[in-house]
């Protein structure tokens, strides 16, 4: 296995077993439910909005370990930025995972979240990393719904 296998494997097992952020926010102003109906993925996101800025986010629900991860991730990487950088970030992911964008050759904001790159060449996974992206992008835009069926 390779090095960079090793260190997905581990930071998915990390995040699976301590997701970070998990828990229902209480200031939340902003809140949307997700499911991947493919995998069986439940969440919702919640979002304290401030001054157009992502003040607090957190998540709940259940999924396989991808999906939790990618939500614990996402958490920490939308946490403290502007609306129009949460959506850089979850169009970027997206595009990522979907192979549209090599995190590698392309400049971009996605930090550690490149661990997920590999998800790409297993398609049915695309679906269960990109759940919480998806599901915070509907937060932002004031819908309570999103789906990885779009």
């Amino acid at each position: 296995m390779s090095e960079l296998s090793d260190l997905y494997q581990q930071v998915i097992l990390d995040h699976n077993k301590k997701p970070r952020n998990f828990r229902r926010l209480e200031t939340a102003n902003r809140k949307a439910d997700g499911h991947n109906p493919l995998c069986g993925d439940q969440l919702s996101v919640y979002l304290q909005m401030e001054d157009d800025v992502v003040r607090d986010v957190s998540f709940e629900g259940t999924g396989c370990a991808i999906s939790k991860a990618a939500a614990s991730m996402m958490t920490q990487s939308v946490k403290g930025k502007t609306r129009v950088e949460a959506e850089t970030l979850f169009d970027e992911f997206h595009r990522m995972v979907t192979g549209e964008l090599d995190e590698e050759a392309t400049p971009n904001n996605l930090g550690r979240l490149k661990i997920f790159a590999g998800v790409r060449d297993y398609p049915a996974r695309v679906k269960c990393a990109s759940l919480s992206w998806h599901t915070m992008h509907a937060a932002l835009v004031g819908e309570e719904m999103a789906t990885t069926e779009s």
